[in-house]
């Protein structure tokens, strides 16, 4: 079986990098830790929604590399004077991706009730026409 590319579309001009970008999502790896929602919020916004318990704001760290959202977390172990009879409590450090498409800027992240809320936008496209003159050879 052939598969299929892109590029196996002669009248698809231009779209290599989309196909880049599709194949590095595919490998991103993500876990199911955290879970997390993703709810569009107007024509034009979205926010993502990460179940972080137990993390602190000074636990995680947001960034945006290469149109990709990377939201990591990292708890320090501070488990040197306790002793547990039972941890069902994950404490571990995850990294979750997020490709964003051009035109798609990251806003504010906000920490509420062990939820952490990153909000996105997308500015509203323009329907631009060009007319291209045609010359004499």
């Amino acid at each position: 079986m052939t598969k299929m590319t892109l590029a196996s579309y002669p009248h698809m001009l231009g779209f290599e990098q989309l196909e880049r970008l599709l194949e590095r999502t595919a490998k991103s790896g993500n876990e199911g830790y955290p879970p997390f929602n993703i709810e569009q919020t107007s024509d034009f916004s979205y926010r993502i929604t990460l179940a972080v318990a137990g993390f602190g704001e000074e636990d995680l760290s947001i960034t945006v590399e290469d149109r990709q959202l990377v939201i990591r977390g990292r708890q320090s172990e501070d488990t040197e004077d306790r002793v547990f009879l039972h941890r069902g409590i994950a404490a571990r450090q995850f990294q979750r991706s997020f490709v964003l498409a051009d035109g798609v800027d990251v806003g504010e992240a906000v920490m509420e009730n062990g939820l952490l809320h990153v909000d996105l936008s997308r500015a509203k496209p323009q329907t631009v026409v060009q007319t291209i003159n045609i010359k004499k050879g």
